[in-house]
C-alpha cells in the first residue's frame, strides 16, 4: 500500500533505501472511508495528514448556488494536504470519489521527516510544485482548450499519473469517475462531456468500458489535445525510459451518474 507514495516520490526525486524506509513509516495509522465521504471538510483544521493508498479522490468546491468545481483528482500516492502542516484550515474540500483507504499522518511526523532529510523534504516539495502545475494545466483546459482537447488531455494526464505509480498496465486504465464528475473536473455539462466523449471514441481515441479507459494508440491522443507531460517535472531518467509507457506518446465510470 506504500508503494504508490513512494513511486509518485521516485518520478521527481531518487530516493535510497533508507530514504523509502522512511516514507514506509509514515504510514501506520490506515483507515477506510466510505464513497461520496468527506476526507476533510472545507474549513476543517485537520489533525492529521492524510494520504491516499487505495482509491480516488477530489479536491472540491461548492459555490454558493449549490454547485461543484472539482479542482483535482487524487489518486493513490497523492497527499490530499501537505500544506496543512503551514496554513491553519482548510479552504477546500476533500471528498473519496471511490471506496478509499487513507493514511492519516500526524503533522508531527511529517515535520520531523522534513527536518532530517533533505531528500525527503525536497522530494514532498517537488511533490507539491507538481500539484500546482497539474491545476495550471487544469487552469488552462477550463479557460482556453476547447470540449475535445480538454477532456482529452484530461484523460492523457489521468492515464500518465496512474501509470507512473504502477496502476496501470499498457494502454489500459481503471477510471472509476462518473461524466458528472469529469464535467465538476472541467467546468462543463454532463450532456457536453458526454458528446465529447462520444467524439472522442467515434475517432478511435478511446474505449470506455464497465469501469476501465482503453487507449489504443497513446500517440494519437496525445497529439489530438496537444499533450506535453513536461509539466509533470519528471526526472531525466524517468522521463526517457523506453516503451515501459512512461514517456510513450503513450463505483459507476464515466456514464451518467445516478
Amino acid at each position: 500500500m506504500v508503494h504508490p507514495v513512494i513511486r509518485k516520490l521516485e518520478v521527481i526525486e531518487p530516493l535510497t533505501d533508507t530514504e523509502r524506509r522512511r516514507v514506509a513509516r509514515l504510514v501506520r495509522d490506515i483507515r477506510d472511508v466510505a464513497r461520496k465521504t468527506d476526507i476533510i471538510a472545507d474549513g476543517e483544521s485537520p489533525e492529521f495528514v492524510h494520504l491516499i493508498l487505495e482509491g480516488w479522490a477530489a479536491r472540491y468546491k461548492i459555490l454558493r448556488d449549490g454547485s461543484r468545481r472539482i479542482t483535482a483528482f487524487l489518486l493513490p500516492g497523492d497527499f490530499c494536504d501537505l500544506h496543512i502542516t503551514i496554513l491553519d484550515k482548510m479552504d477546500h474540500g476533500i471528498v473519496a470519489l471511490t471506496d478509499c483507504r487513507v493514511a492519516y499522518i500526524e503533522q508531527g511526523a511529517i515535520d520531523e521527516l522534513t527536518r532530517s532529510t533533505p531528500v525527503l523534504t525536497r522530494g514532498l516539495w517537488r511533490a507539491t510544485l507538481v500539484d500546482e502545475a497539474v491545476l495550471r494545466q487544469w487552469l488552462v483546459n477550463g479557460g482556453r482548450r476547447n470540449a475535445f482537447q480538454a477532456v482529452g488531455h484530461l484523460l492523457c494526464e489521468l492515464h500518465l499519473r496512474m501509470k507512473l505509480v504502477g496502476l496501470a498496465e499498457g494502454d489500459m486504465l481503471d477510471l472509476p469517475i462518473t461524466q458528472e464528475e469529469l464535467a465538476d473536473a472541467t467546468g462543463m455539462t454532463p450532456v457536453h462531456i458526454n458528446r465529447t466523449l462520444q467524439r472522442l471514441r467515434g475517432d478511435g481515441l478511446i474505449e470506455l468500458g464497465s469501469g476501465t479507459l482503453h487507449v489504443p494508440d497513446v500517440r494519437a491522443l496525445r497529439r489530438s489535445c496537444d499533450f506535453d507531460s513536461a509539466y509533470l517535472h519528471l526526472r531525466a531518467s524517468v522521463a526517457e525510459a523506453p516503451k515501459d509507457g512512461l514517456a510513450s506518446d503513450e463505483n459507476r465510470p464515466l456514464f451518467p451518474a445516478a
